[in-house]
């Protein structure tokens, strides 16, 4: 039996208004089964279409924490926060950079913590606790590097914030060159980028956070 117009228009109505039910459902994001089937809704894709965009909204939020769009800086590196309040305390003895949402010692060169060789270094983060907290590791040369401040005098990072630290090499995890002895450090001295045989002693500063 062949159907006609209409019937087949109905039809293909009531499926997209099952799928669309189905997809808000699984959604959620407030969206309760008496507003999916709401009969006074003539074209579900248009509610359908906007529970997408809240979702999208959400992500480019970082999940739509309290932090919100700046929140999630460790996915927002386009971030470029002044110095004053590019800081923040996380934990005791722990501070952010909003910039990148790595979490750095606050005081690296308490005793008896101190320049050492590379191998040392990349030893001494992974065993140093913090507030109670482990977790640290030695930050790559990008990452060290970011911290840098030209606008503030050397060691270019602001001193109400970090304690400790010294206008010196500071270790980066970058090893060199496939086969070389030496790893990449960052001084506080220049802010510039450098290499360091493995063997020398510099000093060591630990960070928290995915590389």
């Amino acid at each position: 039996m062949v159907r006609g117009k209409s019937g087949r228009w109905l039809g293909g109505l009531g499926a997209v208004v099952l799928v669309g039910g189905f997809v808000l459902a699984s959604l959620g994001g407030g969206v309760t089964s008496a507003q999916a089937h709401d009969r006074n809704h003539k074209n579900p894709l248009k509610q359908i279409l906007a529970t997408l965009d809240e979702i999208l909204a959400k992500l480019d939020q970082g999940g739509g924490g309290s932090g919100g769009a700046t929140g999630n800086y460790t996915m927002r590196w386009e971030a470029h926060h002044p110095s004053v309040s590019r800081f923040t305390t996380v934990f005791t003895g722990a501070v952010m950079d909003k910039n990148t949402g790595l979490v750095w010692d606050h005081s690296p060169m308490v005793a008896p913590t101190g320049p050492t060789s590379w191998p040392g270094a990349v030893e001494r983060c992974l065993n140093r606790a913090v507030g109670g907290t482990r977790g640290w590791r030695l930050p790559s040369v990008a990452e060290l590097a970011s911290v840098i401040d030209p606008s503030v005098p050397a060691p270019y990072v602001p001193g109400t914030v970090f304690t400790g630290l010294e206008a010196a090499n500071y270790w980066s995890a970058t090893p060199g060159v496939e086969g070389s002895s030496n790893a990449y450090v960052v001084s506080l001295q220049d802010g510039l980028v450098g290499t360091s045989s493995k063997s020398s002693s510099n000093n060591v500063w630990c960070v928290r956070g995915a590389m």
